[in-house]
């Protein structure tokens, strides 16, 4: 039985933020690096560590040991302290890929961070919910700014 993408439920998703930080350029970066990676946690607070090979084509993914674990993406650019995209199918487990994109820039000796998360596929529901309700990347912001903005003072 064949049938088509929309049937399916073909759905796009834009998530498109922008803060700023109280914290140099460099000192941003390196959190949202921290953030992503060992210190990152899922939507409801708990611990999700994951690994982060900060370079072109480096990994983003979640180890479990034992060769088992979860891929998310791979670093399609790095720009040390001022821009990272990662393209990958990230949280889904779907057929859907996403582009992760953070651009920083000083101003006023203050760091902003626009940030987007487009996806497009066969997105389950609950996905587009999930990231819609204000947790997830927002809760991610959130902790770099804090981080950051602590490590700097």
């Amino acid at each position: 039985m064949l049938s088509s993408a929309a049937e399916q439920g073909f759905q796009k998703l834009e998530i498109v933020r922008e803060i700023e930080i109280a914290a140099p350029m460099s000192l941003v970066f390196e959190t949202i690096l921290e953030q992503m990676g060992p210190l990152n946690e899922g939507a409801q607070g708990e611990p999700l560590p994951m690994k982060l090979e900060a370079w072109p084509g480096g990994r983003w993914f979640r180890d479990f040991g034992n060769n088992a674990g979860h891929w998310w993406g791979n670093v399609q650019s790095i720009r040390p302290n001022d821009l990272l995209e990662i393209h990958g199918p990230l949280f889904m487990s779907a057929p859907a890929v996403s582009h992760l994109l953070y651009r920083l820039s000083e101003e006023s000796g203050k760091t902003r961070v626009k940030f987007s998360h487009r996806a497009i596929g066969l997105v389950p529901q609950e996905y587009l919910d999930g990231v819609n309700v204000g947790r997830g990347w927002t809760n991610l912001l959130a902790r770099v700014k804090a981080g950051a903005e602590k490590r700097s003072r």
